[in-house]
């Protein structure tokens, strides 16, 4: 008997004649080609099933296609019909082949603030079916934010008004504006005409806190000016343009945010400027050019003077040392604060201050009494405005407290106020 062939070690595998392999899904996927006309012709077949004008036949038809087209692979190019009415090629224009724009679209819609509800209310319901098109939506809107100089004004309008719709309702980040700080956007006015229509749209919905709030999370709260052309960029024009627009409150808002933004600063340098011993009269001359520059009454800035001379303080820890140091602080800086507590009513607020302060900072609790008696002797406030305050001027913070804590000063003042009427 011969021996078995061992020239072939590995045993053939059996051949499958006939049989056909079935790719994965994934596979079929990957290999599948990218047809964005195509699905453009799904879309437009669907939307020609609804009733012009009919929002809640053209949000069914969406719903139901999401079940035969591929929305998470077209998901911008489904976003770019219904906000333009076709596809986008490189550059930013609409595809030009001979094809119907879709009867659906922000471009075709009405240009007034109920016709752009009614098409952003059926962009929410089709989010909220298929929440994996969000990141789709947004990608899509900051895509076209780049090419605001290609489209018309009117059409610039209506894309305004629907994304300030859009964020005010949560359905997309406020934040797909920043693609509008391009230098060539900006410098032809058109990101400050849009943004304009956007803030216009969304505080008919929200309010300037909503929108404030909004900015900040998106990081834009400091940067309304660079919307403006270089040329335009200063406090009094960006206060006239949005008033002229009617939207007072936004130049309010700004302002706040300046002066926040000023006031840290003030309080910083002032901070530096102690820790490094610089003189009263430096300190004084700064203060009192940041007050003018800030356009500060007399009554607000004392306080942002106080948390300065305070913040300079590097506490101790032991108890004895918080009250020497406090105490000598006070008075070391009282020539400080009385050059901007100059009426009764400044000194009240200064009062007003110190007791808040006082109550937040639980270290400094019990040195009430004698910061204030500091701030009598060495002239700061005078003996009228302690006595208002513990009649009719203490903050509810800690009022109590500190009533009970200044009764014996109070009643010694009293004391020497009715010798001196008697003189």
């Amino acid at each position: 008997m011969s021996a078995p062939n061992s020239g072939n070690s590995k045993s053939s595998l059996p051949a499958l004649h006939g049989v056909k392999i079935k790719a994965r899904k994934s596979q079929q996927k990957a290999q599948a080609k990218y047809e964005p006309t195509v699905f453009r012709e799904g879309i437009l077949k669907a939307l020609s099933n609804a009733q012009p004008g009919n929002f809640d036949e053209i949000s069914q038809q969406l719903d139901l296609s999401g079940n035969t087209l591929d929305y998470k692979k077209y998901g911008e190019t489904l976003f770019e019909i219904l906000l333009t009415g076709g596809v986008l090629v490189p550059g930013g224009t609409i595809l030009d082949d001979g094809a119907q724009r879709s009867p659906f679209s922000i471009f075709s819609a009405e240009d007034n603030s109920e016709s752009i509800k009614k098409h952003v209310d059926v962009f929410n319901k089709l989010i909220r079916r298929y929440k994996y098109l969000q990141l789709s939506f947004e990608d899509t809107i900051k895509n076209l934010l780049q090419y605001i100089n290609k489209w018309s004004p009117e059409e610039n309008n209506k894309l305004a008004m629907a994304i300030g719709f859009f964020s005010s309702g949560q359905m997309t980040n406020i934040n797909v504006l920043t693609v509008l700080f391009k230098e060539h956007l900006v410098k032809e006015g058109l990101s400050l005409q849009f943004v304009t229509a956007v803030f216009k749209a969304y505080l008919s919905e929200q309010s300037i806190d909503h929108l404030g709030s909004s900015l900040k999370k998106a990081g834009m709260d400091n940067k309304l000016m660079e919307f403006f052309p270089p040329n335009k960029r200063d406090e009094e024009y960006f206060a006239r343009y949005f008033e002229a627009e009617d939207m007072k409150q936004l130049v309010d808002y700004h302002n706040q945010k300046q002066r926040n933004s000023m006031r840290d600063q003030t309080i910083e340098r002032v901070k530096k400027m102690l820790q490094a011993e610089s003189t009263s009269a430096e300190v004084i001359v700064y203060l009192k050019h940041q007050m003018k520059e800030g356009r500060w009454q007399e009554t607000g800035f004392v306080q942002i003077v106080w948390d300065a001379v305070m913040q300079a303080v590097d506490w101790g820890s032991r108890a004895e040392q918080i009250e020497t140091q406090v105490l000598r602080q006070v008075k070391q800086c009282s020539n400080i604060l009385s050059v901007f507590s100059t009426s009764p009513k400044t000194e009240l607020a200064l009062l007003q201050k110190v007791q808040v302060y006082c109550y937040d900072d639980t270290k400094l609790l019990k040195h009430f009494r004698q910061i204030v008696q500091i701030l009598y002797d060495e002239d700061v406030v005078s003996e009228s405005a302690i006595l208002y305050w513990s009649e009719k001027g203490a903050s509810n913070q800690g009022k109590t407290i500190f009533l009970k804590q200044m009764e014996p000063f109070i009643q010694w003042l009293k004391t020497v106020d009715s010798e001196s009427e008697e003189e």
